[in-house]
């Protein structure tokens, strides 16, 4: 699926975790299911390239995938989990010229996606300095998260994904609590303000302009269509945190946890929302 959005900067120097659909074979446009609906114009099934996928892996419709109404394309991310597929794990044999490794390539795809998303919050997680005291678990994390994206597929296909994500989870929850913790100190933001602010809060269609949600919690969180413009989403933790249709015009994101371009993909803005340094205004934002 080929992105609306140019390559961000990344909070360290681990390029291999932007999407580069240049360099990937289609993966995500053949290897994943999507149903007829606000998102997806067609019913395509897992293993079915899309129809719009061309002999050269590229889309065929990529300036006009929203109103053609394959809205959901622009919000995918896949961390470079399909170029990291395409040219390492199977050395550069497209699906196409090797029809035999279609099938496991398009299964291997998504267990290597979830190992290249767990990259991206991992590698966050160690530029956060309120997080030294699990740095060395962080990076110990990392680097077996980084061995395990270099499996053959057999092994990858054999790999208990879900086991290793939660293993990986309970360090960014306590990355989040230490970094929300001493945002809090530094904000003087008072203990407790934050209690309808929770992990997996059902948000959605809330009225939020100009809420205050520093270092609050929303791992999770149902956000879908709320009013957000205005808000103060510093130092909060967003990993997971559904933006579909959210207004985010005007909010402040900055030193925000966990927060994905996908995210944002989903959500509307303009551009005085304010970013993290590593991420952009989609281009169809207002103003952008």
């Amino acid at each position: 699926m080929n992105h609306e959005y140019s390559k961000p900067e990344l909070y360290g120097s681990h390029n291999n975790l932007q999407s580069d659909c240049e360099s990937c074979f289609g993966l995500c446009c053949a290897s994943l299911p999507f149903a007829a609906s606000v998102d997806f114009a067609i019913d395509k099934a897992a293993g079915q390239p899309c129809h719009n996928l061309q002999a050269d892996f590229r889309c065929g419709v990529h300036n006009n995938l929203r109103e053609l109404g394959f809205r959901g394309c622009t919000v995918y991310d896949c961390f470079g989990a399909g170029q990291k597929v395409s040219h390492v794990t199977y050395g550069g044999r497209d699906w196409r010229q090797a029809p035999a490794t279609a099938k496991q390539m398009f299964e291997v795809f998504p267990i290597m996606r979830q190992l290249h998303e767990l990259l991206w919050y991992l590698n966050e997680a160690l530029t956060l300095q309120p997080a030294r005291p699990i740095h060395d678990k962080l990076q110990l994390a990392y680097d077996e998260t980084e061995r395990l994206t270099l499996l053959r597929p057999d092994s990858l296909l054999e790999l208990d994904a879900a086991a290793h994500r939660a293993e990986v989870n309970t360090l960014l929850l306590q990355t989040s609590e230490l970094v929300r913790a001493e945002a809090q100190r530094r904000h003087k933001v008072p203990q407790g303000r934050q209690k309808k602010f929770t992990r997996g809060a059902d948000l959605i269609g809330a009225k939020l302009k100009g809420a205050d949600i520093r270092c609050a919690n929303l791992r999770g969180a149902y956000l879908i269509a709320a009013d957000l413009r205005d808000a103060d989403l510093r130092s909060a933790d967003l990993i997971g945190a559904d933006f579909r249709d959210a207004d985010l015009r005007g909010a402040n994101l900055t030193e925000s946890l966990f927060l994905t371009q996908s995210q944002l993909n989903a959500a509307k803005g303009d551009v005085n929302t304010k970013l993290p340094h590593s991420l952009i205004h989609p281009s169809h934002w207002l103003g952008a």
